[in-house]
């Protein structure tokens, strides 16, 4: 996909910005208005990956229309690959030194302390290695948590290398099983 259509109250990113996605890291290369939504051609509307853009209108027409009951604008975003994402290397560099695992005690801790919830990384990463490719919501139950926040928590973990995410559930990471054997952080 090189372009994306979107309809926003006003431009929601920037020429220059990088989002990760499953393909890999995407950049924003250019954002503009569409003045006439008849106009986008099907040619576009497959490289935003629809078959048609009849179809694609037929999506956009679906957002729901803004305060006043008007039509929110639509905005083409080309995009293009910028590489892919740098958490698949580092979730598989399983060659821990100490400071290594300082640097990730130091991140956990900051995650715990910033809680509202309290500590919940090492007991998630236990959680997850001790039940892999297990229902998120099936995971966050046994913590007693929400299975919206116990996600965003576990992104956390990924962000980090830890873990990873499949259709079904995680699992921890080869750099998540060397840090749980090498930290001196007791499992909850």
């Amino acid at each position: 996909m090189t372009l994306a259509f979107r309809r926003w109250r006003r431009q929601d990113v920037q020429p220059g910005s990088e989002f990760r996605t499953v393909a890999g890291v995407v950049r924003v290369e250019a954002v503009e208005v569409v003045e006439v939504v008849t106009d986008i051609t099907d040619e576009e509307a497959r490289q935003a990956g629809w078959p048609d853009a009849a179809r694609l209108r037929t999506q956009l027409d679906k957002t729901p229309p803004d305060e006043r009951g008007g039509e929110l604008p639509t905005y083409r975003v080309t995009l293009s690959w910028a590489g892919p994402d740098p958490r698949v290397a580092l979730r598989e560099s399983a060659d821990l030194t100490d400071d290594d695992v300082a640097a990730i005690d130091a991140r956990l801790e900051r995650l715990d302390r910033a809680s509202s919830h309290g500590p919940w990384t090492m007991a998630t990463l236990d959680l997850i290695r001790r039940r892999p490719h297990t229902r998120a919501p099936d995971l966050a139950a046994e913590m007693g948590r929400e299975r919206d926040p116990f996600k965003v928590d576990v992104r956390k973990l990924k962000n980090l290398g830890l873990t990873r995410s499949f259709d079904v559930g995680y699992e921890v990471s080869p750099r998540g099983m060397s840090y749980l054997e090498k930290t001196t952080r007791g499992l909850v």
